[in-house]
């Protein structure tokens, strides 16, 4: 059964629940520090990503469904869609993966830091560095023990459709031997699970900036990160649910195939999936 309203509603209740999961949720960051200090980074930090989004999710309400297995082949990079900041609690607690993010990342306060500790490889995507932004990733999937996801549309979408995948995300592919590719799928449904239409992921689930969207409904209100995340809190929660398809073979292709393969592979079963109750 669907949700068919064009906005969830909340009360003065909702909101009141949502500053002491905030609050709840900052105190769990601030608590992690010490031990992200003395930790370093590699596998291990990698393993202990999975516990630290596992326990700041606790407070917002973010549950994860994992959907098969990912290959036990090394190294491995997953690429997924990419709908809101959720991913980025959901696919660490659901596979122990980490990512590839934006050079901007780096900078932000504490987000950076952390973010480095977790083993996230930072990219520079303006053409003029993308030598050094495809040694960088080279780099981290040859050594990385651990699963390492990109997000090929570039930047998150309103969730009515995937945006076509950017072949710059796959100059690597060639220049990696025995890497291989696995497809994740990822969808959004409430807190217990119900499916949403796209004006209700758009206005509350989804996480994007309106003047980028090409296809869909576009969102009333934009939010920050963290505005997104007190906004889940004000709901009471989410349920991502994480499909891992089969890995692809892309032996003998180049990037502007690879990049149509994996993207029609993702956007085929997310369409599928994303009104459907698992």
């Amino acid at each position: 059964m669907r949700v068919m309203a064009d906005k969830c509603k909340t009360n003065i209740f909702d909101n009141i629940s949502a500053v002491f999961r905030a609050v709840f949720f900052v105190v769990i960051v601030f608590l992690h520090l010490p031990i992200l200090v003395i930790i370093p980074r590699g596998r291990l930090s990698v393993k202990y990503m999975r516990f630290f989004m596992w326990t700041i999710g606790l407070p917002v309400g973010v549950r994860v469904r994992t959907h098969g297995n990912l290959s036990k082949k090394r190294p491995l990079m997953c690429v997924a869609n990419h709908i809101s900041v959720f991913e980025l609690f959901s696919i660490p607690i659901g596979y122990g993966c980490s990512f590839v993010g934006k050079i901007d990342i780096a900078s932000y306060p504490l987000v950076g830091w952390i973010a480095k500790k977790f083993g996230v490889v930072f990219v520079d995507r303006r053409p003029s560095h993308a030598i050094e932004a495809l040694a960088a990733m080279s780099k981290q999937l040859h050594t990385a023990s651990y699963p390492v996801v990109i997000f090929p549309e570039g930047t998150t979408t309103n969730g009515a459709y995937v945006r076509e995948f950017k072949s710059a995300m796959f100059n690597m592919v060639e220049e990696i031997k025995d890497l291989t590719i696995q497809p994740l799928v990822i969808t959004y449904k409430t807190r217990r699970g119900k499916c949403v239409n796209d004006q209700v992921l758009a206005n509350d689930y989804a996480y994007f900036d309106n003047a980028k969207q090409t296809a869909g409904p576009r969102c009333e209100v934009e939010r920050s990160a963290f505005g997104q995340i007190f906004h889940i809190a004000k709901l009471g929660g989410i349920t991502v649910d994480i499909t891992a398809l089969e890995p692809v073979s892309v032996a003998g292709k180049d990037r502007k195939e690879i990049a149509k393969i994996l993207h029609d592979i993702v956007s085929n079963k997310y369409m599928e999936l994303k009104d459907k109750e698992i």
